[in-house]
């Protein structure tokens, strides 16, 4: 490889990655191995000394971010754009797909692309429709399971004949209507991006023949987190050539949840007979004793490639395990130790990240924050294209591309309110089905209606004008000139500053999206013909919460882990480690659940460069409750010189702190607790408290029906907690019971 292309040396596994030729290749990249690095220098080889037009390259990645990175990156080794190379995600891949070939799927290039609220409120209608009773099922889950479905590449028709539940049962009829509402509303939904691309590829010969022939090399990223329809179509574009060299890392697979198959990557091979395998281990990112907890973790999980994280940074700061006495102890912990990092070690806010399980986490730890005065950003709250304002103007925005969009129709005679009630829409809906229109044309015909107000009809004439004249100025306006005039002739901008402050407040949001709009610049090379305001729906539809952040202020981050997939901060706290809440109760019943749990904190503690905090309370609010807590099953095979242990101020005077019992400890004729399972963190006798823990891994009870047995594993909390006993009595023998209910005694109590 010559020097001009390299942009930094690569060790021999990434070498080995990089400079391989024709024929699969599976990179297992392990977390903050440089995989980004292997990818943009492979496809810089590839066009430079295999002399590939980057013409025939297509890249895939999961987030605009990361394309854009990817972009930019081999533009800089090339020292030239990579022009008429196809780089971006799944869903911006098949969306460019579509527009080239709508005809094929009953749309038009002028297609809108349906979000999850555009989605649900389809979804709702047709529920409606088809008569299913959304008080009995709820138009979220009916959503969820046909984005399921689609995913899966289960037709509605497969859907059917398979629906057995009564959910599933109420789903296919809604499901079977809602792609000819999209066609009918030229329109498709976020999964559509994905699984029609692949409809297109299997259907027509034609179009598989041309894209396999064109793409000689297809490159992916973060294979592990390839759902099916995304594996199909992967297969289907690289054709029988086979050039397919994908990134990923087994270890960071965590969203089966919303259908992810970490199958994917780990059957690579049956898929890809002959397939290079190159293992990247050399870690650049995090501390010797930050990567010996994860690889610690990350062991016990069983399905999995296998490989060992190996530290290029010098020894740092050791890992801290902080106890606490509740949630809210453990967020005062947290604020009081980045106040005094900061100010003895001069360490930036915007270095640490505060990582928890769930979205519910963050409101203890928002409060801390604030009342010491310590400035946040939330990630995951309500993403700006959610934004309510921003909805607004982006449903003007909607229908000037597409005349056709009725969502986006029912939303724009909203903004502002012009008298056009429930009641009138709905007749006008009535009416569009039976002459099979959309909305607006419907509008059009508003004269024809019988039962409308005057004042109704004339102002539909008005929003007919109006979307007539925003799609012209559409033809030859900038998006931002275009917006501004949104703004001026439908008077938006008045009814928000008569909102008071809050309406100010979102005026600045509306001024925002001005600017983005501003420096939208269509990068396609002229390939697609987009509009600059095709472009800038398209973007705004595909942009996801992550693609958000940009250089902020000195300012402490908080999300959840799986947000946080993909960063890295100086600094990392990881709340809430506790059974029940990492990993989830519902997890212990759930094998696969359980190692994608695990995996996910595989990800979390990967995501710190030079100190990890893990923290845990012994008692939490939960749904109103104050539950007590255990530490996590994924930290008790850590062995215990691999971190310091601390307690709070708050917990070291309290008389309910955790004295750890070591195996050692144990009572004589208890069995040891397997790794894997839960450890045996007991009360000390003379510290015992309400909040301990009443049973543990070896413990000996009794039950009035069963006899004495032995604890053997636990799960789940509070009323949920169930233990699995190995009762002595051999033709009783092991037995799953609910604490809450089992009437279990201790045999030493």
């Amino acid at each position: 490889m010559s020097d001009a292309v390299l942009e930094v040396p690569l060790n021999p596994a990434q070498r080995a990655a990089v400079e391989h030729g024709i024929g699969p290749i599976l990179v297992l990249a392990g977390a903050g191995s440089g995989k980004t690095r292997v990818l943009t220098m492979r496809v810089a080889r590839i066009v430079e000394e295999l002399g590939v037009s980057p013409h025939r390259v297509l890249a895939v990645t999961f987030t605009n971010k990361a394309a854009g990175e990817m972009r930019g990156r081999i533009a800089r080794l090339l020292g030239a754009e990579p022009r008429g190379m196809w780089i971006g995600t799944f869903h911006g891949i098949g969306a460019r797909l579509l527009r080239l070939h709508a005809d094929r799927v009953g749309r038009t290039n002028e297609y809108t692309i349906y979000d999850e609220d555009d989605t649900l409120t389809v979804v709702r209608r047709l529920m409606e429709r088809e008569r299913v009773s959304v008080k009995e099922f709820a138009p979220k889950a009916v959503a969820a399971a046909i984005s399921d479905a689609k995913n899966a590449l289960v037709t509605p028709a497969e859907y059917a004949t398979l629906a057995l539940t009564p959910l599933a049962k109420a789903v296919a009829p809604v499901y079977a209507a809602m792609e000819p509402a999209l066609r009918g509303a030229n329109a498709v939904s976020f999964d559509d991006l994905l699984v029609l691309p692949v409809q297109l590829l299997s259907a027509h010969e034609d179009l598989r023949a041309q894209y396999a022939a064109r793409f000689e090399h297809v490159l992916v990223d973060e294979y592990q987190d390839t759902n099916h329809a995304q594996y199909e179509f992967v297969r289907l574009i690289a054709g029988p050539r086979g050039n397919v060299a994908v990134v990923g890392d087994d270890d960071q697979s965590i969203y089966g949840w919303r259908g992810a198959d970490v199958r994917n990557i780990l059957d690579f091979e049956r898929d890809y007979p002959g397939a290079r395998v190159v293992r990247l281990e050399e870690n650049y990112r995090s501390t010797p004793g930050i990567l010996a907890i994860a690889n610690v973790v990350i062991a016990q999980n069983a399905d999995r490639r296998g490989k060992t994280l190996r530290a290029t940074r010098p020894a740092g700061e050791p890992v801290t395990v902080l106890k606490a006495l509740d949630d809210r102890d453990e967020a005062d912990a947290i604020a009081d130790e980045i106040e005094a990092r900061r100010l003895a070690q001069r360490e930036p806010r915007a270095d640490v990240a505060i990582l928890y399980r769930t979205n519910a986490q963050s409101r203890p730890l928002e409060e801390s924050l604030r009342r010491r005065g310590i400035p946040y950003r939330l990630v995951g709250a309500t993403r700006f294209y959610d934004r309510r304002e921003v909805r607004d103007l982006l449903a003007w925005l909607r229908l000037a591309a597409n005349p056709a969009d009725d969502e986006a129709f029912r939303r724009a005679i909203t903004v502002p309110r012009r008298g056009i009630g429930d009641s009138t829409v709905e007749l006008m809906a009535a009416a569009a089905r039976d002459h099979g229109i959309p909305l607006l044309a419907m509008a059009r015909r508003a004269a024809e209606l019988g039962g409308m107000r005057p004042a109704a009809r004339t102002a539909l004439g008005s929003v007919v004008d109006l979307a007539d004249r925003f799609r012209a100025s559409a033809e030859d306006s900038s998006v931002d000139q275009l917006i501004l005039e949104i703004l001026q002739a439908t008077g938006y901008d008045d009814a928000l500053r008569a909102e008071g402050p809050e309406g100010l407040d979102r005026l600045d949001n509306v001024r925002a999206m001005v600017e983005g709009a501003a420096e939208t610049v269509v990068d396609d090379g002229g390939e697609l013909g987009l509009r600059p305001l095709d472009h800038f729906l398209q973007k705004a539809m595909l942009v996801a919460a992550v693609d958000q952040m940009g250089p902020d202020a000195d300012v402490v981050t908080l999300m959840t882990v799986h947000t946080a997939k993909g960063l890295e901060f100086p600094v990392v706290y990881i709340s809430g480690m506790e059974d029940g809440l990492f990993p989830l109760g519902r997890a212990f019943d759930d094998p696969d659940m359980l190692e994608e749990e695990r995996r996910l904190l595989y990800v979390g503690i990967t995501r710190a460069e030079r100190k990890l905090f893990l923290t845990w309370a012994m008692s939490r609010r939960r749904n109103g409750e104050l539950l007590p807590g255990i530490l996590s099953s994924f930290l008790t095979p850590v062995p215990k010189d691999l971190y310091e242990a601390r307690m709070t101020t708050k917990l070291r005077g309290s008389a309910s702190a955790f004295a750890y019992s070591s195996p050692s400890q144990r009572r004589p004729g208890a069995p040891v607790a397997p790794v894997g399972r839960r450890t045996i963190w007991e009360p000390a006798p003379e510290e015992e408290s309400q909040v301990a823990p009443r049973y543990v891994i070896g413990a000996r009870v009794r039950h009035k029906s069963f006899g004495a047995g032995t604890i053997l594993e636990l799960s789940g909390t509070g009323r949920d907690a169930k233990v699995s006993v190995e009762f002595d009595d051999e033709t009783v023998g092991r037995k799953r019971l609910v604490v809450a209910f089992a009437g279990l005694e201790r045999e030493d109590d």
